[in-house]
């Protein structure tokens, strides 16, 4: 299984891809995708859209999991953080994968087994699954793949109760 892991952003959007197979993770991509800085948010997005996109296209992954926005004080933040999602989701949508989305708290929960994790916890547990021997920068880009590891954890818990 192929799952695409994104953490939303409009200024840097990590991506990244894990293939498990068996009891093993392997890293695929990663990377954050940085829209020019000085451009207005539909343009970003735009910008954002067309890599995504692209890189669907490309990957063919079985899934793309993504970040829900933690919406905290700052409104207008968690709304832009809204639109990347929903780019990332119509990127998705028009390649035919299918889309599942995940709260902050089960991302963290399914790769540290606590769902109140430091962001640091979560990069140094991703470096440790996928057998990384530096952490990743800019930490975007562990989060995202912190959400495919999510995707796989929480598929193979489905099957597990398919079964009982």
């Amino acid at each position: 299984m192929l799952v695409l892991g994104i953490d939303p952003g409009t200024y840097s959007m990590g991506i990244g891809a894990v293939e498990y197979g068996g009891d093993d993770y392997t890293l695929t991509l990663s990377e954050a995708l940085a829209p020019p800085r000085k451009a207005e948010i539909a343009e970003r997005l735009r910008w954002l859209h067309g890599r995504l996109d692209q890189i669907v296209r490309d990957l063919k992954p079985d899934f793309v999991a993504i970040e829900t926005p933690f919406v905290s004080r700052n409104v207008k933040a968690a709304m832009a953080v809204g639109q990347a999602q929903a780019a990332a989701m119509i990127a998705a949508a028009s390649n035919g994968v299918p889309v599942a989305s995940y709260a902050p708290s089960e991302v963290k929960k399914a790769v540290t087994d606590y769902g109140g994790a430091s962001k640091a916890q979560v990069q140094e547990m991703v470096q440790s699954l996928l057998g990384l021997d530096e952490p990743l920068e800019p930490p975007d880009r562990a989060d995202a793949l912190a959400v495919a590891i999510c995707h796989i954890s929480s598929s193979q818990m489905t099957e597990i109760e398919m079964w009982e």
